[in-house]
C-alpha cells in the first residue's frame, strides 16, 4: 500500500484525463445512479470535525453529564455509527487521512512535527526545512476539495489545517495562512472559527448558494481542544457536579462546540438547504482528561491505539436520501472521502482503501467488511522518507476481537504516554470489554496468530520488530 504515495496523484489524474478524452468529465458511481435515471443535484457537504473528543462524551452516546443536544438531534435523524474509528489517534495524520482518504502510511504524514532533536532546535533552519518537507507531502495526493471541484463544488477551509495554506489543500477559500507565514503551525487564523463565531461559514454558504454552486465546508474548530476556556455561562452548568476543574472545563468545551453546530444547522434550515446537505461528523482522535491538570490528557487516549484513542461516533446525515438509522457495524474515517464522493456522484479513485458507503446508507443494507485497521506513530517524525522509522503500533478489529501490536519505532517525545503500552501483543474482546480491561492474548494465542496474519495482509513491515 505504501508505494501508492508516489503514484496516487498520477493515477487519479490519468483517470480524469481519460474521462475528459471520452467527453465525460464526471462519472457516476455504478449502482448508485443508473444511466436511465435523471442526474440529481449534487448535495452540499458540511464536514464537522471535533478535536480531542472522547468517543463516549456525548449525551447521545449515553453520558450522564455532558450535554450535546444538537449532535444528539443530528445523530437521531441521520445514519449513526456508534462504533466508528480513526486509523491514527494523533490530530495531524488523522486530519490528513480525512482530507485524502488515505492511511498515514500512504500519505506519509505520520506525525505532527519534525524531531525535537533536530540540530538547531525548533527555530533552526533545518527544522523549518523539515516542516516544509512534511507539508509538501500533501502535494503528492489529491485532496477531497480537489476531487469535488470536478463536479463544480466550491470549498471552504476553517479551523484546524496543518498542511500549509488552505490553497495548498486544494480549497477555494479558507482562513488558514499556513507555514511559513507567522503563526502557521496548525491553523493560525482558522482556529478562531467557532470560538469567535461562525460568520465566515454562513457568509460562504450564502454566497455559493446565491451563485447556484454546491459547496463543501471543512469545519474543524479548535474545540473541545485545549485551551479549555469555555464561556462562564456554560461552565457554570458543570460546576454543580463537584467535578475536578479540568474535567468541568472540558465538558463545557464540548457543549460550546455543540452549540456552534446548532448554529450551523439552523442556518442551513433557514436557507432551505438542510434537505440537500450531507452533514458528516467525526472526531480526529480520542481524549481522557487528566483530573489534576487542565488541558492535559491521560495515557490510553490521545496518541494511543486503545479505544479511548481511536474510537469515535461517525454520523452521516442527508435528510432527502438517508432515513434515521443506528448502525451496529464498525466503520472508519477512511470511508469518509469515498462516501462523500459517492454522494456527489464522482468516481472513487481506485487507490483509496476505504469503502464508499453511500448505497448502504441510502438503502439500510448491511456493510460488507471483514476488518478495521489502524496504525500509530510517534508524535515527532524522525525520518520523513521512512514511515516505519517511528511506527509504534498497528491494530486490527475483526468479529469483535481487537489485536494491538507494538513496534520498536523511534520515539523522541511524549514518552510517558507510551512507555507502559509498548509491550507484547494485546487482545481484547470488545463486545464484552469495550474499555479494554482484560488482555486475552495468552488465553487465545490462536486468535492472536489469526489477527497477526490480517495485519501482514494489510501491509508487511520490513524494518521494525514486533515487541
Amino acid at each position: 500500500m505504501r508505494n501508492l504515495v508516489s503514484t496516487s496523484k498520477i493515477a487519479v489524474l490519468s483517470l480524469f484525463v481519460l474521462a475528459s478524452a471520452m467527453g465525460c468529465t464526471t462519472t457516476r458511481i455504478e449502482n448508485t445512479v443508473s444511466e436511465d435515471t435523471p442526474e440529481r443535484q449534487p448535495p452540499n457537504i458540511l464536514l464537522i470535525l471535533s478535536d480531542d473528543h472522547a468517543w463516549n462524551d456525548y449525551s447521545f452516546m449515553g453520558h450522564d453529564i455532558v450535554k450535546t443536544p444538537h449532535l444528539d438531534e443530528l445523530a437521531e435523524g441521520g445514519v449513526t455509527f456508534t462504533k466508528g474509528y480513526v486509523p491514527t489517534s494523533l490530530c495531524r495524520p488523522s486530519l490528513a487521512t480525512i482530507a485524502t482518504g488515505l492511511y498515514a502510511s500512504q500519505h506519509g504524514i505520520t506525525g505532527n512535527s519534525p524531531s525535537s532533536l533536530t540540530p538547531g532546535g525548533k527555530e533552526g533552519t533545518e527544522y523549518q526545512r523539515l516542516r516544509a518537507e512534511i507539508i509538501a507531502k500533501i502535494d503528492t495526493v489529491e485532496t477531497l476539495p480537489e476531487l469535488l471541484r470536478k463536479r463544480g463544488y466550491v470549498s471552504l477551509q476553517t479551523g484546524k489545517w496543518w498542511e500549509g495554506s488552505y490553497q495548498r489543500g486544494g480549497f477555494d477559500e479558507g482562513m488558514t495562512n499556513g507555514f511559513p507565514n507567522p503563526g502557521g503551525r496548525h491553523g493560525d487564523e482558522g482556529l478562531k472559527i467557532g470560538r469567535e463565531g461562525i460568520s465566515t461559514i454562513t457568509d460562504f454558504i450564502d454566497r455559493t448558494h446565491s451563485a447556484n454552486k454546491p459547496f463543501f465546508v471543512w469545519y474543524a474548530p479548535f474545540m473541545p481542544h485545549a485551551p479549555h476556556t469555555p464561556p462562564k455561562r456554560i461552565l457554570s452548568k458543570y460546576k454543580k457536579y463537584d467535578l475536578p476543574e479540568s474535567i468541568a472545563k472540558y465538558y463545557a468545551m464540548i457543549e460550546w462546540f455543540d452549540e456552534t453546530n446548532g448554529q450551523l444547522l439552523e442556518h442551513l434550515e433557514k436557507r432551505g438547504l438542510r434537505e440537500n446537505t450531507l452533514v458528516v461528523y467525526v472526531s480526529d482522535n480520542g481524549w481522557v482528561t487528566n483530573p489534576t491538570q487542565t488541558g492535559r490528557f491521560l495515557p490510553k487516549s490521545k496518541q494511543s491505539p486503545n479505544e479511548s484513542g481511536v474510537r469515535t461516533p461517525i454520523i452521516y446525515s442527508l435528510p432527502g436520501i438517508f432515513s434515521s438509522q443506528w448502525r451496529p457495524e464498525r466503520v472508519s474515517s477512511i470511508d469518509i472521502v469515498p462516501t462523500i464522493l459517492g454522494a456527489a456522484g464522482i468516481e472513487v479513485p481506485t487507490e483509496l482503501p476505504g469503502l464508499n458507503l453511500y448505497d448502504e446508507l441510502a438503502s439500510g443494507s448491511p456493510i460488507n467488511r471483514e476488518a478495521i485497521f489502524g496504525e500509530g506513530f510517534a508524535h515527532d517524525m524522525v525520518d520523513l522518507d521512512d514511515i516505519e522509522s517511528t511506527l509504534l503500533y498497528r491494530w486490527v478489529i475483526k468479529d469483535d476481537w481487537k489485536l494491538i501490536v507494538s513496534y520498536n519505532g523511534k520515539n523522541v517525545s511524549y514518552q510517558k504516554y507510551h512507555d507502559d503500552f509498548l509491550v507484547g501483543p494485546r487482545l481484547y474482546h470488545l463486545a464484552s470489554d469495550e474499555y479494554e480491561e482484560v488482555d486475552l492474548a495468552k488465553r487465545y494465542p490462536e486468535k492472536v496468530e489469526s489477527l497477526m496474519k490480517e495485519l501482514k495482509r494489510w501491509y508487511p513491515i520490513e524494518k521494525r520488530k514486533v515487541l
